[in-house]
């Protein structure tokens, strides 16, 4: 009787615990170049700390040339994916002078871009990884229709 009644009252939790992780389990995969390409997103946290001021950008080719805004200079280069990591390499930029608090948030951004990053896209968001820094980025939707 005790097994029974057990039963009765565990099984309805063991289905509601397998309902809900069915639902909120994704499952993960690596990121390639082909969901980068072509790709417009605009800097919104380092080290999940909000930035207050313009955004520095990545803007992504179809062949994953990369260039945007650092923060205070634009920058340009070519983009690689493997293993489900991201870099930029032979990050060229231009070389304006601006105030501290810009050239910090700038110098972060190009230094994790250039060194290899897991990168995970979510929705509109996507992070990069690297040991030092975690950049956020939010997908700038205006962007594939502004030609």
């Amino acid at each position: 009787m005790k097994k029974r009644l057990l039963s009765a009252l565990v099984l309805p939790m063991m289905l509601a615990a397998c309902s809900t992780t069915g639902i909120t389990t994704q499952t993960p995969h690596q990121v390639t170049g082909s969901e980068l390409a072509n790709g417009s997103w605009s800097l919104v946290k380092i080290d999940n700390q909000n930035l207050s001021q313009p955004a520095p950008t990545l803007e992504l080719a179809t062949d994953l040339a990369a260039n945007g805004h650092a923060g205070c200079n634009r920058y340009f280069g070519q983009a690689e994916v493997k293993d489900g990591q991201f870099r930029i390499e032979k990050m060229g930029m231009t070389m304006m002078l601006c105030p501290d608090n810009e050239m910090k948030i700038e110098q972060t951004f190009s230094q994790s871009l250039s060194e290899w990053n897991k990168v995970s896209i979510s929705g509109d968001t996507m992070t990069m990884t690297n040991t030092n820094h975690t950049l956020t980025f939010a997908r700038d939707v205006a962007a594939p229709n502004a030609q």
